[in-house]
């Protein structure tokens, strides 16, 4: 591989940008001046185009394909590929390994579309992109987005993959935009800014196709933005539909135009019905709630819209007038005809929030129909948060990392369980005045994340678990504490279930491992060297008879001591 990236210009352009810290952030510098596109063996790639039938039997329907961010709409993430079993799974081995080049954050999804050979599309910070041959891991093209200067990061250079449709694939770009590639050959089809990067709007999330949209979201709530999710033309790139998540009439006074509740994670869509379930954040400034009275509606919780315009259909909040940075940024679920503990028979839509419990709620209007039992330690929650000149602090659990920050759950109809990698760690907050100026970070006070807290009695001493839960009745069903001698060592990436009863999820102990799903007892695991904060896709190549599962490997550099990785790992199981 390295005489491979000696050769790609896109690598090297990548792995020339730095990531630079500003106080409460980041910014990128030695950035490229124009994107850049390398080709190889571009032949490779079968000349068919993706379906919007394609799309919607991905994955559960489809187990050759992975085509989106949570292998299908609903955000299930799972196979319905089943040649991996509990009985057969310790034979699953590594097939290759593929070095991107670039040791950036690795928290994306490769999506996997069917062919002779099947074609991974892969994407990792900051703005780096492939196409990979997935029998063999050949790089067929990269690519490097020219990110302008300027750039306001509040956590990292991350992307999470990319959306496909027809012949080109779409990625977000950290200067708030969505760049469209032709995914035969890595060119630029057309850019679109959705937001305005120099205050502080910026994408990290995997788009979605649906009906002729390409539908995006809004991040940058950390400095005082107001979240939206939009709708583009896939082939122009043009907006369609815009709805913001701050509407003047649900706030008060001018509080809403600095309000945040950015939706900065991949929305979930029924295709049945066009409705689309996205995640929300918290309001802004996060801790100083003086300054915007009221619940701040539409933030910490669901938002559903019509996607067919952008409507709002339903909300349901997690955390009124949130104060704790709670947000509800995880990819929601839906499952149809879920059978409840009452024996009846819904639609419902899955969310686990940061706040630690999975709330069921109705698909069709909102309504709680469970909140699950918990599924980290609950301490000092809802707890009065300190004014920064004084001398206390509440250290609190679940911490802001949660509970359930971004990493998406996964769901098997198979079991009827939903599984979820849970962080446990305490955090002291405090909150003070907060006067908004563009550019600069909209907090409204700080935190402290562990060890640097006061450890609050009762807590385990736990930082994170791994947990399954049944969403129609709350039970907590089992959990897996991931104990660890590192003090940065959070759960920060997402799982996938397969059609014979397997949950594999990573770890940033550098464990990949495959849990019997009925009750948690693990059945394999692969060391691979670096954090895991990505989340994984699974696939079955009929050419190969083999069923495949694929996960990025390398920190998420903010949150994990600056450790770095730039692999991505594919196992494999013959029938």
């Amino acid at each position: 591989m390295a005489s491979i990236h000696e050769h790609d210009k896109a690598v090297q352009a990548a792995q020339n940008i730095e990531m630079v810290e500003v106080e409460d952030g980041y910014t990128l510098t030695n950035l490229p001046d124009e994107s850049i596109t390398q080709q190889f063996d571009i032949d490779q790639i079968p000349q068919r185009d993706v379906t919007q039938e394609d799309l919607t039997a991905s994955a559960k329907e489809d187990p050759e394909s992975w085509l989106m961010y949570g292998g299908g709409y609903q955000q299930q993430r799972h196979t319905s590929a089943d040649v991996i079993t509990p009985d057969n799974v310790e034979d699953l081995e590594l097939e290759y390994l593929v070095q991107s080049g670039v040791a950036s954050s690795m928290e994306g999804v490769p999506i996997v579309v069917p062919g002779d050979p099947p074609v991974m599309y892969q994407t990792n910070g900051p703005n780096h992109a492939k196409a990979i041959n997935a029998r063999t891991g050949e790089t067929l093209w990269s690519y490097t987005y020219a990110n302008p200067q300027g750039l306001l990061l509040c956590c990292d250079a991350n992307n999470r993959g990319f959306a496909v449709h027809g012949d080109k694939v779409f990625m977000t770009t950290l200067d708030s935009g969505i760049v469209a590639l032709d995914r035969y050959t890595g060119e630029e089809a057309w850019y679109t800014s959705t937001g305005d990067h120099e205050i502080g709007y910026s994408a990290t999330w995997a788009p979605i196709v649906y009906d002729g949209q390409v539908i995006t979201g809004s991040a940058g709530g950390e400095y005082g933005v107001s979240g939206f999710v939009a709708a583009l033309d896939p082939e122009s790139g043009d907006e369609m539909w815009r709805t913001n998540t701050t509407p003047a009439e649900e706030w008060a006074g001018d509080s809403h135009e600095h309000g945040a509740g950015t939706v900065w994670m991949t929305p979930t869509l029924d295709p049945d019905t066009g409705m689309l379930h996205a995640p929300v954040g918290n309001p802004g400034p996060d801790f100083d709630g003086t300054v915007r009275p009221g619940p701040n509606r539409y933030t910490i919780g669901t938002l559903t819209l019509d996607a067919t315009d952008g409507s709002v259909q339903w909300h349901y909040g997690e955390s009124p007038h949130d104060v704790w940075d709670y947000d509800s940024s995880a990819t929601k679920i839906r499952v149809n005809d879920m059978e409840m503990g009452d024996g009846e028979t819904r639609d419902v839509v899955l969310s686990p929030g940061k706040t630690a419990w999975v709330y069921t709620m109705d698909a069709e209007n909102g309504q709680l129909l469970e909140r699950s039992q918990e599924t980290t330690q609950h301490i000092n929650m809802w707890k009065m948060v300190p004014h920064a000149d004084e001398d206390r602090r509440v250290a609190f659990v679940p911490g802001a990392h949660g509970g359930n920050d971004w990493q998406p759950p996964s769901y098997n109809p198979e079991t009827g369980l939903m599984y979820m990698n849970q962080n446990n760690a305490p955090h002291e907050i405090f909150w003070k005045e907060a006067q908004y100026e563009a550019g600069q970070t909209y907090w409204g006070g700080g935190l402290n994340d562990w060890p640097d807290v006061d450890e609050p009695d009762d807590w385990n001493g736990n930082l994170s678990a791994v947990v399954a839960v049944d969403p129609a009745t709350g039970e907590r069903v089992w959990r897996d504490w991931i104990s660890s001698d590192t003090t940065s060592d959070y759960l920060w990436g997402g799982s996938i279930t397969t059609a014979t009863g397997l949950t594999f999820t990573g770890t940033q102990n550098g464990n990949i491992i495959a849990y019997d799903g009925e009750n948690g007892d693990r059945l394999w695991q692969f060391q691979l060297g670096a954090p895991i904060c990505s989340s994984l896709s699974s696939w079955y190549d009929p050419g190969e008879g083999k069923q495949y599962v694929a996960v990025q490997v390398g920190g998420s550099g903010w949150l994990h001591g600056g450790r770095r990785g730039s692999t991505v790992a594919v196992f494999g199981l013959s029938e």
